[in-house]
């Protein structure tokens, strides 16, 4: 914004310099000051402009890596949570097993002692 003002403040005083003088050296050296100060306000829009694209660009690589950090993260998450369900899964069924073997091995331990009293 403050280049536009100059470049504005450079025009006028060329004008100004041109409107009151007859002078062609004057009015030589206001045109070469309203093209200088041109020339220079282009050059800072055109750095600008560039500036502005190459933020943009990276704005959007930074969102792409988030959104795929984001995503491995879920699916890191969802593996393990499968891997402990179905290990808790299996180490449910094998205490069943266990369990039934124990009650089965009581039941075997019965019928013999009631073989063994209706023996005495």
């Amino acid at each position: 914004m403050m280049m536009n003002r100059s470049i504005f403040i450079v025009a006028a005083l060329g004008l100004a310099l041109t409107a009151c003088s007859d002078n062609k050296q004057a009015q030589d050296a206001a045109k070469a000051a309203a093209d200088k100060a041109a020339a220079v306000a282009k050059d800072a829009a055109d750095k600008a402009a560039t500036a502005a694209k190459d933020a943009g660009t990276a704005a959007m690589q930074a969102g792409a890596s988030a959104t795929d950090a984001a995503k491995a993260a879920g699916a890191a998450a969802s593996d393990a949570a499968k891997q402990a369900a179905g290990d808790a899964m299996k180490s449910t069924g094998e205490a069943m097993k266990s369990s039934g073997d124990a009650m089965a091995n009581k039941g075997d331990a019965m019928k013999a002692s009631s073989t063994d009293a209706a023996k005495k």
